[in-house]
Parts: C-alpha cells; structure tokens; sequence
C-alpha cells in the first residue's frame, strides 16, 4: 500500500520529469508536423515547375532552354514567351512567398535553394531579364525587389 509520502514523492517526479518531457514531446512533433508541410508545398511547387518545364518544351521555336536572347521573333513567338514568361513569374512569386523567410532553418535553406537556382537559371536570360520591369508589375514587392537583385548579379 502506498503511502502519502510515496504519492507526493510520484507526484513530484512526474511534474519534475513528466511535464517537461510531454512539452519536449509536443514540440518535437510539432516541427516533425511543419517539416511535412513544408515538404508537401515543396513537392507541388516542383510539380507545378515541372509542369511548366512541359510548356516550355512545347514551344521549342522559342528557344527557351537556350541562355542567349532568342533573335528575330515574330508578334506572336514574342506574345508566346511573354506569356509563358508571366506564368514563370507567377510560380517564382508562389515559391517565394510559401518557402522564403528570413532565418531559415537548414533543411527550408535546401529547399529555397534549388528554387533560388532555378530563377538564377532564368535571370541568365537577357530577354527574360529584359521583360522583369513589365512582369513584376503589381507582383509581391519583396519578391519583385528579390528576384531584381538575383537577375543584377546575373546580368
């Protein structure tokens, strides 16, 4: 049979080792939670790149894999790109405001890198630098004021 003391020694043991080891608990599946929601945003901004990668693809007159401006288009080659330019736009504007912050833990880093390199890839382009004024036209001002300074270094 227990006594009193044995229960106030239990209970002491439990508030000393229990509640901060349920708290420690409660965090830990807390960031395991955030850390797949953060890999499914991830997974379908890749998907929608991927996507979009398609589209490029489907318009191979436009030379859009090439890092050189693609010369002498004609009104509607020109409309294609920007186009297709405009929805690039939007999905680095997407990517930017789902996976960007300041402060990054590593994992999220590895994440906004591989978008980081891609908009680099694309900020290679003249044409595409060219076109970023009109693009970004009531785009996220931190965003626009970002992918601006990666397409300066770029250029």
């Amino acid at each position: 049979m227990l006594t009193l003391e044995t229960w106030e020694l239990l209970s002491y043991v439990v508030t000393v080792i229990g509640l901060p080891l349920a708290i420690a608990v409660f965090i830990f599946e807390q960031r395991k939670e955030r850390d797949n929601e953060d890999e499914e945003v991830y997974q379908l901004l890749s998907d929608n790149y991927q996507e979009f990668l398609k589209i490029a693809l489907a318009n191979p007159d436009l030379r859009l894999f090439a890092t050189e401006e693609t010369p002498e288009l004609s009104a509607e080659q020109h409309e294609r790109m920007f186009i297709i330019f405009s929805m690039l736009i939007s999905l680095f504007e997407r990517a930017y405001l789902l996976l960007y912050e300041e402060g990054m833990r590593e994992k999220q880093l590895r994440r906004w890198r591989s978008w980081e390199d891609y908009m680099g890839e694309w900020c290679d382009r003249a044409d595409f630098r060219d076109a970023l004024p009109t693009l970004l036209r009531g785009e996220d001002p931190a965003f626009a004021s970002y992918i601006q300074q990666l397409a300066s270094h770029h250029s």
